[in-house]
């Protein structure tokens, strides 16, 4: 048996986080690693105390008609990125030089997405202080990105022309 990186030893390990997903569409999980060692995780999940999509059996944004990647103000859902941030932040854990690994597969199959993280997530990153983000693709492989190149990228482009985003070929 072959042993595996890093980078697919900790997207397995959010493979397993995202099963826990609350979203009716697509199962995301996240893992944050700090100095090789998990600090925190999050999931696609409903804020704390509310009820879900999967509670409430229906997708308020199927209903509505909303394209992927657009109006994420009308989910029921908090990120998979954010919940881990936002886990972070409630434990007193620092981020600053961390990774951050995201999974994502469809629901109803268990197909793999490009797990790019959306515009607003990206922010969320940025501020944290991390410095990769390694993505689970479509192929089964993964894509790396060093956070420090989207800043550079935003400071000549506008954000609109981001070629990886969340949803563009969900």
């Amino acid at each position: 048996m072959d042993r595996p990186s890093k980078e697919r030893y900790y997207l397995n390990i959010a493979r397993e986080v995202a099963a826990r997903s609350t979203c009716l569409k697509v199962l995301m999980g996240a893992i944050i690693v700090r100095e090789d060692q998990i600090v925190a995780t999050g999931y696609v999940g409903a804020p704390r105390g509310t009820k879900s999509s999967l509670d409430w059996g229906h997708c308020l944004r199927r209903e509505l008609n909303i394209p992927s990647g657009s109006k994420y103000e009308l989910c029921r859902s908090v990120h998979a990125e954010q919940n881990a941030i936002i886990n972070a932040a409630r434990a007193g854990v620092s981020l600053l030089g961390g990774d951050l690994y995201l999974f994502g597969c469809r629901r109803e199959d268990g197909e793999p997405l490009d797990a790019f993280p959306c515009f607003i997530c990206k922010k969320m990153i940025i501020n944290a202080g991390l410095e990769r983000v390694i993505c689970s693709v479509k192929d089964g492989k993964y894509k790396i990105f060093a956070v420090e190149e989207w800043i550079r990228e935003w400071q000549s482009q506008d954000i609109l022309e981001d070629r990886y985003q969340y949803g563009r070929d969900q």
